[in-house]
């Protein structure tokens, strides 16, 4: 079977961070969250990597992995552009806001082919769980039809330094994903966690749920379904200057319609990202001790 693509989701503008985050060095030799989510999947056997950037991004971003990359993966740029949106809609001109995790995706239809896992450039997922998503990727498990996405356990995935949006996932006695709600706001707090709902009442949460990172793993059938629901949504949505069309919400809808089953891998790693600016010295920390352990070399590319 083909070996499976990374499709890096680089283009976010982080504004609660305070800076292009995606591009904060924090490992030894001034590797940034990304290089160990690149360099994890290719240890998983991914075989090429396609970065979905802003324009301006994409000169530092080729500057800064330079030939590191060569004769191990093969790289794509794809930018993500407001106006890249299916016929007949156009891009209201007060739009600034890039389109959501779902749009940045769907602009890479273009240059994947096969199976493919999406993520986040400033999260880092742990090695293990590239590992079973690419098993999924490369097994007969995946076809058209079937996707996965890998779960983490909610307390797992918190910051302490502010609140974090998670996809609180709900699996069937199968292990297929029932539905994923997106949640804002989460927090830790004695006892687990807790969230906000829409009417700003604090609900509580114990910590152990499934929580989907964004960590996703796709055939390339997913394209065209996701044209069609963002065609929906713009039609609902598209004249709101903040509305996003996230990638959680295109799964939940797929599987609510029937058009899709999504596995559920489950994984122990802890995550760490780059949130908040406060989350910076806790990363490089963190970046520091796995090296210390011999997780990672610490020339990660040489």
């Amino acid at each position: 079977m083909q070996s499976p693509t990374l499709v890096v989701l680089a283009a976010g503008m982080g504004s609660r961070y305070g800076g292009i985050k995606q591009m904060d060095p924090v490992g030894p030799d001034g590797e940034f969250v990304l290089d160990y989510s690149v360099f994890d999947a290719w240890r998983a056997g991914f075989k090429r990597v396609v970065f979905i950037i802003r324009e301006e991004l994409e000169a530092p971003l080729r500057a800064h992995f330079g030939g590191k990359l060569e004769g191990k993966l093969e790289v794509a740029y794809v930018c993500q552009r407001l106006n890249d949106l299916p016929a007949p809609f156009v891009c209201p001109e007060t739009r600034q806001k890039p389109w959501g995790t779902g749009h940045a995706i769907w602009s890479a239809r273009g240059a994947v082919r096969g199976a493919f896992a999406a993520i986040n450039a400033d999260d880092f997922y742990g090695s293990s769980s590239y590992q079973v998503l690419a098993d999924f990727l490369r097994s007969p498990a995946c076809d058209q039809d079937t996707y996965a996405m890998v779960a983490y356990r909610l307390a797992n995935t918190l910051s302490d330094f502010g609140s974090v949006s998670r996809g609180i996932c709900t699996e069937d006695s199968q292990g297929y994903l029932q539905d994923v709600v997106e949640r804002v706001s989460i927090e830790p707090c004695q006892g687990g966690a807790r969230y906000q709902d829409a009417e700003g009442r604090w609900q509580a949460l114990s910590g152990a749920e499934p929580a989907s990172l964004n960590l996703w793993g796709f055939s390339d059938s997913l394209f065209g379904r996701m044209e069609k629901l963002f065609g929906e949504f713009l039609q609902s949505r598209g004249n709101e200057s903040k509305s996003e069309f996230f990638i959680p919400t295109v799964v939940d809808t797929l599987i609510k319609r029937g058009l899709c089953r999504t596995r559920v891998l489950h994984t122990a790693e802890h995550w760490f990202g780059m949130t908040y600016a406060e989350d910076r010295a806790m990363v490089v920390g963190k970046i520091a001790a796995l090296t210390a352990q011999g997780v990672y070399p610490g020339h990660l590319w040489q």
